[in-house]
């Protein structure tokens, strides 16, 4: 059965890591930055981010994300370059658009900051199968609920597209035009909209059922079919990490000090 996640098994040193490891480093490469106020600190987690994609082989899955992402960052650049209160000093000019230094320092934050939020999540998607994360997730004591809304969340892009996919096909086995110019793919996009909604409805209710048959809402303690994966080098990263918060923390507060 094909995969309707994200997760790419690639057998690499970064697929092997427990979850929770990874969730940590998000947690860090998030906080870290935050905390220090320091636009260096974030160049250097999105490096340590793309370093570990290509040590995962997944760098190329994230080449759409970031140009989708890309677009965002440029309107931003746009608007905050040209009205962003408190723009005073002009440093260059597009005919009769004038771009202040002011906003595009604030927008580059906003983009480093958008890059980093996008890779480092990126590490966790990719190389982690979502059941192993919600399974780690429920060990620690999170509901098995919000557990299967997290699960759905990772599934439900990959799903829609895999759906959106067999739906075209059949439409084109009938003779609906569905490649073309702009307005021939437009008129070809509405009548996928039902299907697809309507498809997503029932996979919804077939997935309900089958949690209630296996017993979901049953209060007795929930057991594991897999055992808890930690390796000595996700203890060692994970304390690799808790330290890099834990420094940032003393160095903000001696930084409030002085």
């Amino acid at each position: 059965m094909k995969s309707i996640s994200l997760y790419e098994d690639k057998n690499s040193v970064i697929n092997m890591l427990a979850p929770m490891t990874k969730v940590i480093y998000i947690i860090t490469a998030l906080i870290v930055p935050f905390i220090l106020s320091s636009r260096i600190i974030s160049l250097a987690f999105i490096g340590i981010s793309i370093l570990i994609l290509i040590i995962g082989k997944v760098l190329k899955k994230i080449v759409p994300i970031v140009g989708f992402s890309a677009i965002i960052v440029l309107s931003v650049i746009i608007i905050q370059g040209l009205f962003r209160a408190g723009n005073v000093t002009p440093l260059f000019s597009i005919g009769p658009a004038i771009f202040y230094k002011e906003g595009l320092l604030f927008a580059l934050d906003i983009g480093i900051n958008i890059l980093n939020i996008l890779l480092s999540f990126s590490v966790l998607v990719l190389t982690t199968k979502p059941s192993d994360l919600v399974e780690d997730f429920v060990r620690i004591g999170l509901s098995p609920r919000f557990g299967y809304v997290l699960i759905s969340v990772f599934q439900i892009i990959p799903q829609m597209t895999e759906t959106m996919a067999t739906i075209t096909d059949a439409q084109r086995s009938r003779g609906m035009e569905t490649e073309g110019n702009l307005i021939t793919r437009i008129r070809a996009f509405f009548p996928l909209i039902s299907p697809v909604v309507m498809s997503s409805l029932v996979n919804t209710r077939e997935r309900a059922i089958a949690l209630e048959v296996r017993g979901f809402n049953s209060k007795e303690k929930k057991t594991f079919l897999n055992e808890e994966h930690k390796t000595r080098m996700d203890i060692v990263i994970r304390i690799i990490l808790v330290f890099a918060i834990v420094i940032s923390i003393i160095g903000k507060v001696i930084i409030w000090l002085r």
